[in-house]
């Protein structure tokens, strides 16, 4: 890592959780500049599933409980 890189990553180490998430987004902008369509089409499923939970059409299931379960099926042993 360079000089720079390592400056950048020690002034993440002081941001918050909000911040870092806000300039890993930014980051993440200038390595893949955003699809206008795809984020479209993202927000309308978003809303359509949340609009499903809320008339009951669908659960939600646990963060956590759907982490483990995802780790023991696809992380290689």
């Amino acid at each position: 890592m360079n000089a720079r890189v390592e400056a950048l990553i020690e002034q993440a180490r002081g941001m918050t959780a909000e911040e870092r998430v806000a300039a890993l987004d930014a980051l993440q902008e200038l390595v893949v500049p955003p699809d206008e369509a795809w984020a479209e089409a993202w927000a309308r499923e978003s809303e359509d599933r949340l609009d499903a939970y809320q008339r009951g059409e669908i659960e939600a299931e646990d963060f956590d409980v759907v982490m483990e379960r995802m780790r023991k099926d696809y992380l290689v042993k």
